[in-house]
């Protein structure tokens, strides 16, 4: 059986703010942040755009990943993106 891809994504939200999460499906998984449907903080912040997406090949790497992103201040979340 093969294993689905993982991916990591941050979406700029309200105000500018950054939100960083992991799915299968990055655009469904907007769709449901968008709608209110997502986490609790894109519900108080709606997102506007997706601005990075990366893939891992498990559950488990793309979860390493968010923890790691999780961890960066706002501007070296950015200087990621731009990288």
């Amino acid at each position: 059986m093969t294993q689905k891809a993982w991916y990591l994504y941050i979406l700029e939200c309200a105000g500018g703010r950054l939100y960083t999460g992991i799915t299968v499906d990055v655009e469904a998984r907007y769709k449901a942040h968008a709608c209110g449907r997502g986490a609790k903080f894109t519900r108080s912040y709606p997102p506007s755009r997706i601005l990075l997406v990366q893939t891992y090949p498990d559950r488990s790497q793309a979860s390493k990943a968010e923890h790691a992103v999780k961890k960066l201040s706002p501007n070296d979340k950015r200087k990621l993106i731009r990288d």
